[in-house]
This record gives structure tokens, sequence and C-alpha cells, in this order.
């Protein structure tokens, strides 16, 4: 009897260890496994800087969203983006390819507009500012081309 004691405690403390570390992995990875709900828009730039899916949309230092898909279209970075439903974005908002840090991961950051046209589903930003090439801006300075 004590044996099999031993091995159901042994047991319940393994499915308690492997609930815990998938818990912990859904956290920290920032799965979202409901299938979160919101809404897609898009928005068109020249450089898509490294930007990759998943990746947070922030307006005012807030996440309102991810990075869905991005995919070429007539060489340029079409980006798809997923925001929440309680987030209206103007037609004139500005969306932006930012980098937390110095070498920080990078996101998207929406500057709201004050046209009072509220973009539909499926709509996309008209402005748009691709990310910035420390690279480029330092062989520019280097040559002389600044």
């Amino acid at each position: 009897m004590k044996k099999i004691d031993l091995e159901l405690a042994v047991g319940i403390f393994l499915l308690i260890g492997i609930l815990s570390i998938g818990y912990l992995s859904v956290k920290l990875g920032h799965l979202d496994l409901t299938g979160k709900r919101g809404y897609t828009i898009h928005a068109e730039f020249e450089k898509a800087g490294g930007i990759k899916p998943g990746a947070v949309v922030e307006i005012a230092g807030v996440e309102v969203g991810s990075i869905k898909n991005i995919r070429l279209n007539n060489n340029a970075a079409l980006i798809e983006l997923t925001l929440d439903d309680t987030v209206k974005i103007h037609d004139d908002a500005i969306a932006s390819i930012k980098t937390k840090g110095l070498i920080g991961e990078k996101f998207i950051q929406i500057t709201p507009g004050g046209s009072e046209n509220i973009l539909p589903t499926g709509g996309k930003i008209r402005d748009t500012e691709s990310a910035v090439d420390i690279e480029e801006l330092i062989s520019k300075f280097v040559f002389g081309k600044v």
C-alpha cells in the first residue's frame, strides 16, 4: 500500500510540474491560445526594418495589438495589424517602426490622427515611417554623404 501512495504522490507532483512549465511557457512566450479578438488593418512601408510577425503595436506606449503578417506588395512591405476592438484608428493616423532601446526589439507605434473618419476593418494607414537603418546612417557619415 505504501508503494502505491508514494507512486501516486510522485505522479501528482510530476503533473503539477508539467502544468506549471506549460503555463509559464504560454505566459512568457506571449502565446495566444484563445484566438484574440480584434480587427485587421494594413500599413505599407518602404522597408520593414527587421520587424517580425507577433511584434507589438502601441499607441501612446500602450499595447493595443500585434502584427499578424508581413508580405511583399509592389516592392514594399505590407504589414497586417490586428488591433483590439476597443481601439479605433483615424484615417489620418501615422504608423512608424520603432525600436525599444538602442538594440531592442522592433514594434509599430501608431500616432493618432485628428480626423473624424475611422478606418474600417481591412483599411489601410496611408502615412507610414520606415525603420531607421543605423548601418546606412553610419556609412553615409563615414563616406561624407551627410
